[in-house]
């Protein structure tokens, strides 16, 4: 009997962290992959020459790193697919990294309805 208890609290357990991942893990990733020589300075993203290694936030609104062979980048912000179309607006934030939900008929207020976004 202990081990079934045992056994179902493991699985509990191992669900709670899978969700956690999940959740955590939404973000658009993407790669870039550089030929030999090519990228001995640094990583090219949008126009700008950024240093190899970490890349904390990017003009764009990326984490990234960068080294001699690829530029592996996730971005800092979640998209907003679930609200009132009708009555408010998405407008990004550069300064915030995430878009902002607007009244279409005041954009200096947020939208108060339900909001769901996605990475």
């Amino acid at each position: 009997m202990d081990s079934v208890f045992l056994l179902q609290k493991n699985f509990l357990a191992f669900l709670v962290a899978m969700g956690i991942i999940v959740a955590l893990g939404d973000a658009h990733c993407f790669s870039k992959r550089y030929k030999p020589g090519e990228a001995d300075k640094g990583c090219m993203l949008n126009g700008k020459l950024y240093p190899l290694g970490h890349i904390e936030r990017t003009e764009d609104c990326y984490q990234c790193t960068c080294s001699r062979t690829v530029m592996s980048c996730c971005s800092l912000f979640s998209t907003p697919i679930a609200y009132d179309k009708e009555n408010c607006k998405v407008i990004f934030n550069k300064e915030k990294c995430d878009y902002d939900v607007v009244q279409r008929s005041d954009p200096s207020k947020e939208c108060s309805s339900f909001i769901s976004r996605v990475g």
